[in-house]
Parts: C-alpha cells; sequence; structure tokens
C-alpha cells in the first residue's frame, strides 16, 4: 500500500522532503497558504552540503547553470583594505555558490514537477493532529502517514502542538536585497569575489549571483533606527562605504531588514509529525547554512522512513541522528552574530563553521 505525506509550506523544506519521499514511492501533497509559488528573499548561499542534497532530489544541474563560483572571499575594512582572503573548492572539501533565491527555488519547483510532487496554493495550514493530519482554514482534515511542518518561522502546525521555540534575538541584523550588476563594479579587486565590506558599526556583504544580479546583505544594529531604515538610507551607507557609492546609488525603494535570531525547540518530533527548517531550527544567516540544514534534514526524513514499519520511531531515530549537526551549526550561526565575527574583516572559516559544509547529508547519491 503506498504511503502518503501532508506537508505545511512550499519552501526549500518541504520540497526538498516531498521530492525525497516521491522518489522513494511515497505519495506528497503539498500546501502553501499564498497563491503563488515564489521564493521571498533575495541571494543564497549552497556550501557542498546542500549541493550533494541538490543532485540526489535531480535539481543539481538546473542550480548550477545560472549559479555563480566566487574565485575568493574576501575580507575589506572601511578604508577598503583587503584583510582576508580566502578560497574554496575542492582543495577545502567544498564549494560556496551563490545565487538568487529565485533561481534556486524555480529549480526545486522542476525537480518537483518531475517527481509529481502535488503542491495546492492557497491553501493555509492551521493545524496539525500528531496522529497524522493537516487541518487547513476552510476546515478540511488531510490525513496522512507522516506530517511534515515547514510552514516557517511563525509555524502554526508548531503552534498547534503546543511547542514554544526559545528565541533568541540579536541586536544586529541585515537589509537584504538584489541590484543591477555592471562589468568594472569594484575596480580594486576581482569584481566576481564574494566580499565582506565591514565599518566600524556597518557591514556590507557584496555577492554577485550572476552576471546580471548582484545580492547585497547591509548589516547594522536593530537600534540604529536611520542605518535599518526602509527605504535604504543611501547617504549613511555611501558615507560609511564611500568606495561603494556607485552600487548603494542602484537600491531605489526596495529592501527589507530582519534582525538575526535563534530558535531553538526542545524536540522536533511529535507522534507522526516533524519539524524541519525555521520551523524547528531558525538561525542567523553569518554561516549561510539555513537552506542547507534545511535540506539535509528533509532528505534525511525521507531516507528513514521510508520503508519503516513504525513512522513514529523512525522520525525519533531521525532526530537523534542529525539534531546535534543542526544544533552545532545553530550554536557557531548565532555565535557571529552575537560577537560579529569577523568584524575587522576576517571571517573565521575554520573546520568548525564549516562543518556541516563539509558533511555527507543522509540519503544522498553519495551516501548509498
Amino acid at each position: 500500500m503506498t504511503r502518503h505525506a501532508e506537508i505545511a509550506g512550499a519552501g526549500f523544506a518541504g520540497l526538498t522532503v516531498a521530492i525525497a519521499l516521491r522518489q522513494r514511492g511515497w505519495t506528497a501533497r503539498v500546501h502553501e497558504s499564498s497563491p503563488e509559488l515564489r521564493a521571498f528573499g533575495a541571494g543564497i548561499f549552497i556550501w557542498e552540503n546542500g549541493l550533494r542534497v541538490l543532485r540526489t532530489l535531480g535539481a543539481y544541474e538546473d542550480v548550477i547553470h545560472g549559479a555563480h563560483e566566487a574565485p575568493g572571499y574576501e575580507g575589506r575594512n572601511a578604508d577598503n583594505e583587503r584583510i582576508s582572503f580566502e578560497v574554496f573548492g575542492p582543495q577545502r572539501g567544498t564549494r560556496m555558490l551563490t545565487m538568487t533565491r529565485q533561481h534556486l527555488y524555480k529549480a526545486m519547483l522542476a525537480a518537483a514537477d518531475r517527481a509529481g510532487v502535488e503542491i495546492v496554493t492557497r491553501s493555509e495550514v492551521v493545524s496539525a493532529d500528531p496522529q497524522g493530519s493537516l487541518t487547513t482554514s476552510d476546515g478540511r482534515v488531510w490525513p496522512a502517514d507522516v506530517v511534515i511542518g515547514a510552514d516557517g518561522v511563525t509555524s502554526k502546525v508548531r503552534k498547534s502542538l503546543g511547542l514554544i521555540p526559545v528565541v533568541t534575538p540579536c541586536d544586529f541584523g541585515v537589509i537584504r536585497l538584489l541590484v543591477p550588476r555592471e562589468k568594472n563594479d569594484l575596480p580594486f579587486t576581482e569584481s566576481d569575489n564574494v566580499i565582506n565590506f565591514w565599518s566600524p558599526n556597518f557591514r556590507i556583504l557584496y555577492v554577485p549571483c550572476n552576471e546580471n544580479e548582484l545580492y547585497l546583505a547591509m548589516g547594522a544594529r536593530d537600534s540604529d533606527k536611520s542605518a535599518t531604515a526602509i527605504p535604504v538610507r543611501a547617504d549613511i551607507w555611501a558615507a560609511a562605504f564611500p568606495f561603494l557609492k556607485h552600487i548603494i546609488q542602484r537600491i531605489g525603494q526596495q529592501g527589507r531588514y530582519d534582525t538575526y535570531e535563534t530558535s531553538l525547540l526542545d524536540h522536533w518530533t511529535i507522534g507522526r509529525i516533524a519539524l524541519i527548517g525555521d520551523s524547528a531550527h531558525a538561525m542567523p544567516p553569518t554561516l549561510g547554512q539555513g537552506a542547507g540544514c534545511a535540506m539535509m534534514n528533509g532528505l534525511s526524513i525521507a531516507h528513514h522512513i521510508c520503508n519503516a514499519d513504525d513512522v513514529t520511531k523512525a522520525l525519533s531515530d531521525w532526530e537523534h541522528s542529525e539534531r546535534e549537526l543542526t544544533d552545532h551549526t545553530q550554536d557557531i550561526a548565532k555565535r557571529y552574530a552575537a560577537t560579529h565575527a569577523g568584524r575587522n574583516g576576517v571571517s573565521k572559516w575554520d573546520d568548525a563553521a564549516l562543518r556541516a559544509a563539509h558533511h555527507l547529508p543522509s540519503g544522498t547519491v553519495e551516501a548509498a
């Protein structure tokens, strides 16, 4: 008898679980409250762990065509002096690809379509039952062998289960946006590099996504209401980084400011329900591993439950297997956010910071 999953949330985490279960003979339905499928945000980093998941899902080729692999990762101070330089690739055990979130999302949607995943839009999940069902806002109950809560930081699945996350905010956050990319934007260095520009109070992360789009992550303290204002105060940011003024002036009216925060749950599973992604383990973007960990955990759920006689036990085993690495990654990301690691332009890409990037996720073709 074919087993079935109901999934709340059509983001990277929810789509990963759905595709992986379909590949293993399950049926899967994904509920998305929005009227259309689109990725929110601007740019995104995908490291080797995420690329391994994408290869297994059948989305890898679509992702790498149109993504960007930087020659190097620089740190520069407010005087535009290079403070650090690192190269990622086979010699470091991980690649670092950057792209727009929409590019990654489009590739995953295509993989979901090929796998036969059913996605229902305008379907708002309001609660879940540990016995195995979702309830949507229209009152309909959707029974399943397993239920996945991948509905984000304000997860209604999580709330309906009475799970209260411990949220640790940081007095620092980031404005994320895309601007047009032009040739020779940075005549003083390699424009294809990812570059962390630091001043005493601000940060601009310069991230090429492709030939035409540039992702900017502009960091400032929560308490600095002028620096975190939307629309972006171009005068303030250009004063801090005058050599980037020509790029800052392209921003216009767009942008969104989000405070760095970490969200911890006592447990990720109850009965036949599992929580993943920001529903379970939101983290600051300081390691670029929020999506990577979500996708790793989504794939490993399918790996653990696909042939299990006891789904409840399999979900518990899954959490036991995967939680330590996610907790570690959250902790490093949280510490980087809290201490503003790399404040002088030096990023600590040591073995601890790259542990998730180096990881071989359960269920990948390489791990088979």
